[in-house]
Formats: structure tokens, sequence, C-alpha cells
């Protein structure tokens, strides 16, 4: 736990990225085949079985590099942060999004600008849809965990504004696939990687469906990975 806080400090003040610590956390303390769920207040963290079965974890990469410090994400950070300071006003005993249930947060809408307020309604819907996620892996109902994730990415472009539109040509042309659960951009945003939840025996027929589609309307080759939960660093 203290080398994923090191890696967080190293990002928030060499890098100049404000992020959190979810990526340096899972990291170090990933285990194979589980998810990790953590909580970015305490740190307090539990394994979730990742039962997949018949299913596979397929990473597209879009060939749109990113930086997060260039980027608008450090912008997304300030307007949480505008956010949680209007919201403090009404409901001083919130400290963080994490805090605002939706209704606190209409009730203060008419003293936002909409970005801000549209930031703010995705962070308290992910972290509910997270929380959702958890009971469908528990319970082994991985359409329900692909309809989260569809839910996350709509709510990740539309109300977060961190997708671009090769991101959401990956995603759109995913989910013509009929057989694929879920689809949704991961990372910081901006590029980046979308991650696919599909049968593993329509690997292969996925990759050429969307390799062809997306290198036709936008010029790109686009990288594809299949990965599953493994555990984190480890010294040999």
């Amino acid at each position: 736990m203290v080398l994923a806080k090191l890696c967080q400090f190293a990002e928030n003040e060499f890098i100049g990225a404000k992020c959190g610590i979810m990526d340096q956390f899972v990291s170090m303390m990933g285990r194979e085949e589980h998810a990790l769920f953590l909580d970015c207040r305490s740190l307090d963290y539990q394994h979730i079985p990742l039962n997949l079965g018949a299913y596979s974890i397929l990473i597209c990469h879009s060939g749109v590099k990113h930086s997060l410090v260039d980027s608008e994400y450090n912008i997304r950070r300030r307007q949480c942060e505008e956010g949680v300071e209007i919201l403090t006003t009404r409901f001083p005993q919130i400290r963080a999004l994490r805090d605002v249930k939706l209704e606190q947060l209409e009730n203060c809408h008419s003293e936002m600008n909409p970005a801000v307020y549209r930031c703010c309604r995705h962070v308290i819907n992910e972290n509910n849809r997270v929380l959702e996620s958890i009971e469908a892996l528990r319970r082994q109902d991985l359409i329900s965990f692909g309809q989260l994730m569809n839910a996350s990415h709509d709510s990740l472009r539309d109300d977060f504004e961190v997708s671009c539109a090769e991101i959401d040509l990956l995603v759109d042309l995913a989910r013509q696939v009929p057989e694929v659960l879920g689809a949704r951009i991961t990372g910081g945003g901006f590029g980046g990687c979308t991650v696919n939840l599909l049968p593993a025996r329509q690997e292969e027929r996925f990759m050429e469906y969307v390799r062809g589609n997306y290198l036709k309307q936008t010029g790109i080759e686009p990288e594809f990975y299949i990965s599953s939960p493994a555990n984190g660093a480890e010294v040999f």
C-alpha cells in the first residue's frame, strides 16, 4: 500500500496529473481472477470473485494517445471540487461527492454551472453503479454487469465528457455485435482504450468486425488485447 501511495504522489506532484490512487492500488494489490473494490477514502478494499465462465475481457486500443496533464482531466477534478463547495453551503456535513445523494444535488442544481452539475451527477451515479456491479458479480450476473458497463460509458460520454469520437466509435461498433454484454471507455479518458465483455468464442469475429470498420472510418489500426485479472506487482 505504501508503494501505491508513493506512485500516486509521483503522478500528482511530479507529473502534474491530479489523479486518484485506483490504478496504482490495483497494480500493487490485484488478485488473479478477482476484481478489486477500493474505498478511495479509507483505502479499505475487497477482492470480488470475477467468474467469467465462457466470457472474456477484451481491450481495444483506439490509437488515440492522451496526456492527462494537457487534457481536460484536471479541469474535471476542479469542476467536481467546485460542485462540492456549492453543496457544502447547504449541506455542511458533505466532504466529497461520495457523500452526496442525488436529491441533494438537485437542490443545488440552479446554483451550478451546467457542466459542473453534469460532472457531479456522473460521479454520484457512477459510485452507485460500482456498488450495483459488485452485487451483480456476487450473483454471477454478467448480463446486469454488462448493462452497468454500458451505462457507465454513456455517463462518461454525456455527463463527464471525457470520451472522444474514436472511443465512441469503438463502443458503438462493439455494441453492434449482439453477443457483447458491455463496452465502455477505460482509463483517464480523451482517447486510450475501451474494455469489452464478450463470449470467448466470439473474440476473433469481434476483432475482425471492429478492426475493419474502425480502420475504414478513422484510418487508424486498432490494437486488441485479451485480458484477465492477475496478481499485483511482485518481486521474483
